[in-house]
């Protein structure tokens, strides 16, 4: 796929295939084209030529919202959150969102399929004691989960996540990954995350991809990318 702007190459000649269950991460200097390509991947941009698809379909020119229903998925850097709503909140309403057809204002909000879906995933990310409070009040890692735990509750085939740990503490870092990918093994979804950190690639990345100047430069295991002489000199 290829988009530019103003003659600058934002992507270019990037091919790239993500296995069912495969977490792919993403990494590369800032202003190398790594989230312009998770929003053509979303909808919020469209690619000048080549193609996007999920499960065989091309998604190339419709709506954010359309592709989500398709089964793609976003968090993003800054989780898209209400402050004065409350943790349980977001969840019921992403649970509403998810569901096929037009939302309806006279349909429950709760379904039991919804419920079920809202408890597990704040037991599983360790939201429980937090489902009652406003996001305001709970701690930055909490956030994080709460955006991915919203992700999942459109029961994704794939989960797009732009650096999951930034703004994150490094104590915290491998316990909110360690939640996210189990959530993702379990539930056998697929996912593509950027990342900065390095330590977060090696260990829970299945494959890296590294990005330079807007075109993929590398792809490969975490061991055999992240020891390679170029990538290091250009972009770690």
């Amino acid at each position: 796929m290829y988009l530019s702007f103003g003659g600058v190459h934002a992507v270019r000649d990037v091919s790239l295939t993500v296995a069912t269950g495969e977490i792919l991460a993403i990494i590369g200097q800032n202003g190398a084209g790594k989230s312009t390509f998770l929003n053509m991947c979303t909808g919020y941009l469209r690619p000048e030529r080549g193609a996007i698809r999920i499960a065989g379909r091309s998604i190339v020119g419709l709506k954010p919202r359309a592709i989500a229903r398709l089964g793609v998925a976003r968090a993003f850097q800054h989780p898209q959150i209400f402050p004065q709503r409350r943790v349980v909140d977001h969840l019921r309403f992403a649970s509403v969102a998810g569901r096929p057809g037009f939302w309806n204002p006279f349909q429950p909000l709760d379904s039991p399929r919804s419920a079920r879906n809202v408890a597990e995933l704040l037991a599983f990310f360790g939201l429980d004691e937090l489902a009652e409070q406003t996001v305001r009040g709970i701690p930055e890692g909490a956030r994080k989960l709460l955006d991915v735990a919203m992700a999942l509750a459109l029961v994704p085939k794939l989960i797009l996540l732009d650096e999951p740990t930034s703004g994150v503490s490094s104590a915290e870092k491998v316990g909110l990954m360690t939640r996210l990918v189990a959530a993702l093994r379990a539930r056998e979804v697929s996912a593509v995350f950027v990342e900065h950190d390095m330590d977060v690639v090696a260990r829970f990345a299945d494959r890296v991809a590294v990005w330079v100047d807007g075109e993929l430069f590398r792809v490969g295991a975490p061991e055999a990318v992240l020891a390679d002489p170029e990538v290091k000199e250009r972009v770690l």
